[in-house]
């Protein structure tokens, strides 16, 4: 979610050897310990700084060889001095410990998922972006366009995307930021049908950002993030006020039919002073992963599937937009985390 002003977020110089950066480790130790969390990571497990890019980091996504992708989004109004680009994806090579370059421009990459038989699913949001749901074949690298439209007008901005219980790919479509005029009258849910259809699945979560199902599949859950009244919030006046509407991590029952029920408000963010909830990440026992930033204490908060908070991964000055489970060659389990300009990641149990 490209939310606020980059001007807030510390960037970190990139070592650079050939066609790589070799991961960075400085800047790590300064993230806060978990707390609550005894039973996921070890009293002692920290953050580990894995590396710096070049304007906001999001949408991490992991193949069956531990490799990370991460999107880098350069927005037109924060990331002006790195020259106009329309993003990059990002591929993190935890055996080699270095970062390449996997598909530049990205066409304002967002979210990311890698599919079950291993091609990468991207989400392409505006500001000069695709405006779409494309698939990148894990065989030939070519880029397919998935889904571009509904009822025959364009998609607005698609920020994330997961595998639902019937295999197929759901993503959202609000708008943040971007030119562009907007065609879709709803911030929906949207699901990608054998056929190549998308059909609207939820149409009252406001603002959609993050989402993931519980490990049955019965539950989607869905981010409710930043409803301030706008679809460009660059074009905010300096100093305006602002009255954030819905902030929330919404629970939709999911019926046999592949259709949802009405929504719950599992945790409600009103009266918080924060930005919302971006990603979501749903481990085995159903525990929520819940990035949330632009609050007085931003961090990746845990909750249990009755919306109660287990426990927090507080990130400091570190705002983060995302997280992925990844099991490394090694057969070490991480939670990865993209937070501002970066790339994180700590041990699990």
């Amino acid at each position: 979610m490209n939310m606020f002003s980059m001007a807030l977020l510390s960037k970190r110089a990139l070592t650079v050897s050939g066609a790589c950066w070799i991961a960075a480790a400085a800047g790590a130790t300064d993230l806060p310990k978990p707390e609550g969390l005894q039973q996921i990571v070890d009293d002692t497990a920290k953050w580990e700084h894995v590396h710096s890019a070049q304007c906001f980091t999001e949408g991490i996504a992991s193949d069956a060889d531990g490799n990370v992708y991460f999107s880098d989004i350069a927005s037109t109004a924060d990331c002006s001095d790195a020259g106009h680009q329309e993003g990059t994806i990002l591929k993190f090579d935890a055996g080699q410990n270095a970062v390449s370059v996997f598909r530049s421009p990205s066409g304002q990459s967002n979210g990311l998922i890698i599919g079950n038989n291993g091609d990468l699913f991207v989400a392409q949001g505006a500001d000069f972006g695709g405006r779409r749901v494309s698939r990148i074949d894990a065989e030939t690298g070519r880029s397919h366009v998935v889904a571009h439209s509904y009822q025959g007008r364009r998609l607005n901005s698609p920020n994330d995307l997961t595998i639902g219980p019937d295999g197929l790919i759901y993503f959202t479509d609000p708008r943040y930021s971007g030119h562009e005029s907007i065609e879709q009258p709803i911030q929906g849910v949207y699901r990608i049908e054998n056929d190549g259809n998308a059909t609207l699945v939820v149409a009252d979560a406001v603002k959609p950002n993050g989402l993931a199902f519980s490990p049955d599949g019965s539950k989607l859950y869905v981010a409710a993030a930043n409803d301030n009244s706008s679809t460009d919030y660059s074009r905010h006046v300096k100093d305006q006020p602002v009255h954030a509407g819905l902030m929330a991590v919404l629970e939709y029952p999911v019926n046999d039919d592949g259709s949802v029920g009405p929504r719950k408000i599992l945790v409600d963010y009103e009266g918080v002073n924060t930005l919302g909830p971006d990603g979501i990440n749903v481990d085995a026992s159903g525990n929520l992963y819940v990035a949330l930033f632009g609050v007085d204490e931003p961090g990746i908060y845990v909750y249990a599937p009755d919306g109660q908070q287990i426990g927090r991964f507080p990130t400091g000055d570190v705002w983060p937009t995302n997280t992925e489970f990844v099991r490394q060659p090694d057969g070490a389990n991480f939670l990865y985390m993209t937070g501002g300009a970066d790339l994180y990641r700590i041990r699990l149990k």
